[in-house]
């Protein structure tokens, strides 16, 4: 009995003495009166994690939270997907709505209209550029003037005619524009790696969603993985809707905001598959319990100058 209450006399000593500490921050009333339901969840945070003899208890495993840090890069984003869906206590509706959570400020699709420059007109430039958000909002709508006479308008695709160039922006002033709009986001478009060449620009690869090469989008619209497909079928097929009609050509801000519907018809079965396609996490050596610190004191991670020096 006499033990039981001195290790119960030292515990109420700690105690006091952090009720002092929060006394001292302003956390908790001088008269033992908590000043706020904030002081009171900190006091007892503070007390859950100390244990009985005042040691430090480590803090309990956290559950995946539904949404994600503003900086969380895309990799974070695929697997983030992956986790919602391997919760066993997760919803399909959840599941479904998990993009809503997921930043779509960080989701645009682009599409390009290119004219025909150089000799007989074969090579391709940018002549209009789309973007659009994830909801389908123009972001981003403009002419652009070619670095090189224009050959061949090709309006019956690109829709392009000489009226449209009288006031459309030089090409670099456009490149700088949309290259802003792009940065760190993940970028959805169909062969969109005609786009990138037409904006002489290179998106990294694991945050661009080409619509032409998902395989989950072709399995959808019953068709080969390994077919080239169009973005016109894929409309009629999956969304029911007819786009690139008339002879007025290709609307780029049309054809940006079907790409975007594509991909957010699929978006969390793309994203999953996405997941699992990356190579594992290296383990981080704050974080993993198994790595033990104290074995590089041993003297083979010491430098062999340091080790002379000493000797």
């Amino acid at each position: 009995p006499q033990g039981r209450s001195k290790k119960k006399s030292r515990k109420h000593q700690r105690f006091m003495e952090r009720r002092a500490v929060l006394e001292q921050k302003g956390l908790l009333s001088p008269h033992g009166r908590l000043g706020s339901q904030t002081a009171e969840s900190g006091l007892e945070a503070h007390t859950a994690l100390t244990g009985a003899n005042g040691d430090e208890v480590p803090e309990p495993k956290r559950t995946v939270s539904a949404s994600l840090s503003p900086s969380a890069s895309p990799d974070s984003i695929a697997r983030h997907h992956s986790v919602l869906l391997s919760q066993g206590n997760s919803s399909s509706k959840k599941v479904r709505t998990s993009s809503l959570v997921l930043r779509p400020g960080k989701y645009v699709a682009i599409d390009c209209e290119m004219v025909g420059t150089g000799p007989q007109g074969r090579l391709s430039e940018l002549a209009r550029c789309s973007v659009v958000s994830y909801d389908g909002d123009v972001i981003y709508d403009k002419y652009v003037r070619p670095e090189l006479p224009i050959v061949d308008y090709r309006t019956r695709w690109s829709g392009i005619t000489k009226q449209h160039m009288k006031n459309a922006i030089p090409f670099t002033a456009a490149q700088a524009e949309i290259l802003k709009i792009l940065k760190d986001k993940i970028v959805v478009g169909h062969a969109i790696h005609h786009d990138f060449q037409a904006l002489k620009y290179f998106h990294p690869k694991e945050r661009t969603r080409d619509t032409s090469q998902s395989p989950v989008l072709k399995k959808r619209a019953g068709l080969p993985v390994r077919a080239s497909v169009s973005l016109k079928n894929l409309a009629r097929h999956l969304l029911h809707k007819k786009i690139q009609v008339g002879c007025k050509g290709h609307s780029s801000v049309e054809d940006a905001q079907t790409a975007m519907e594509l991909y957010r018809l699929v978006e969390v079965q793309w994203e999953k598959e996405l997941a699992q396609s990356l190579p594992p996490r290296p383990p981080s050596p704050v974080t993993d319990p198994a790595a033990d610190s104290s074995q590089y004191l041993d003297d083979q991670y010491w430098p062999t100058e340091l080790m002379a020096s000493s000797l």
